[in-house]
């Protein structure tokens, strides 16, 4: 069973490994992912846990005939030259998904992640309602951070389904696979993928303000060229997003200026604390209350307080008081107020919030009624998307 990007199956998969059930379980039991990895049978990513198939442990050949099949012909020269590629699927009724294919030990390995056909809405994900006010920004970066699986694209389909259900907008999204197909409602959506409709991000950007945009997302921020060109539209009144490999606000704007060598560092501090308009950060947190995940987000929005410490080559970035400080007027969050809301809540359990914490003594304080008086806010004034999650 061959299956491309946008294709139709052709030819049957290897024989001892049966791909469509594997994926067709994926789907029904709501995992994230599924492994294949020689030695072991087909793995499923179910709610954060490794769980394995009730199938045969994969060899070597099928894993390599399975490649041959699944990559289409421009992933293929990729893989070979490089050990690992990217691409999408589309597996008719079951659902589409996104591939990374990559060698390990010498033997061919595959990480496949399930994407929905339609992005849900910023509220059915249970993210914080102020999302919906940074979707809408006439123009700045916004930032979607967290570790690989912490639903980082989910998020960003969200807010650009938002754009389009509410703004005549012109978008332009550059992905490395595209991952969730939009249509047009009230917007004029252009989804250009690396490999197939542009050879490269750089290539894409340096045309990208040229075709008319009012919104650019780019998939991933991996390069000082990409970067510089995100910074250059975000300040010339285009809202741009993208997402970033961090863990937090903090760690993110550090990441940003550790793009750019000491001499640059002023001009890009300047160029930062004008563009940026917010970070967003996630955390999935497993439920107590029924099978799945929460998401715990942190929300930095560019203040004038938190844009001139930006701009202050001489301040240590304090930005945990300034979304303490922001929580009530702006709907900051941090991930420790989140977390409180959700166990709060009973959506989580308390084990978990403190794991999850980024303050683990302070948020176990916190949940003996013990506060200090810089924790104003803490808890207070901001709600996530659903009150039922």
């Amino acid at each position: 069973m061959t299956m491309v990007s946008g294709a139709q199956p052709t030819t049957a998969a290897p024989a001892g490994l049966d791909l469509k059930a594997a994926l067709q379980r994926m789907v029904i039991e709501g995992a994230s992912d599924l492994h294949l990895k020689v030695g072991r049978p087909p793995t499923l990513r179910l709610h954060g846990d490794l769980v394995a198939l009730p199938m045969p442990p994969l060899r070597p050949e099928e894993l390599r005939t399975l490649a041959e099949h699944l990559l289409p012909p421009a992933q293929l020269r990729e893989f070979v030259e490089m050990r690992e590629a990217d691409f999408a699927i589309n597996v008719p009724g079951i659902g589409r998904f996104r591939v990374n294919v990559y060698q390990q030990k010498g033997t061919v390995a595959f990480a496949m992640r399930a994407i929905a056909h339609a992005a849900n809405s910023i509220a059915e994900l249970n993210l914080p309602p102020v999302l919906e006010q940074i979707a809408l920004k006439p123009r700045g970066l916004v930032l979607v951070t967290g570790v690989t699986g912490s639903g980082k694209s989910t998020a960003l389909a969200a807010m650009v389904h938002h754009i389009n259900e509410r703004r005549s907008a012109n978008i332009i999204t550059i992905e490395d696979p595209i991952e969730f197909v939009h249509r047009d409602v009230h917007s004029h959506i252009n989804q250009r993928e690396i490999g197939t409709d542009t050879a490269t991000f750089a290539q894409a950007l340096r045309r990208v303000l040229r075709q008319d945009p009012d919104v650019i997302m780019i998939g991933e921020i991996r390069d000082l060229e990409t970067l510089d060109v995100a910074l250059k539209a975000a300040g010339t009144g285009h809202l741009v997003f993208s997402t970033l490999h961090t863990t937090d606000a903090t760690l993110t704007i550090n990441r940003i200026l550790s793009f750019y060598p000491p001499h640059q560092q002023n001009e890009v501090r300047f160029a930062l604390a004008n563009a940026l308009e917010a970070i967003v950060s996630l955390r999935l947190v497993p439920r107590s209350d029924r099978p799945g995940r929460v998401p715990a987000c942190e929300v930095l929005v560019n203040t004038g307080a938190v844009r001139e410490q930006i701009r202050d080559l001489e301040a240590t970035l304090n930005i945990p008081d300034l979304i303490k400080e922001g929580s009530v007027a702006y709907g900051m969050q941090s991930f420790d107020q989140s977390l409180m809301t959700w166990y709060s809540k009973g959506v989580i359990s308390y084990d978990n919030a403190l794991f999850y914490a980024s303050s683990p003594a302070e948020f176990a304080l916190k949940t003996q009624g013990v506060s200090a008086t810089s924790d104003a806010g803490f808890g207070n004034g901001f709600q996530h998307g659903s009150n039922a999650a």
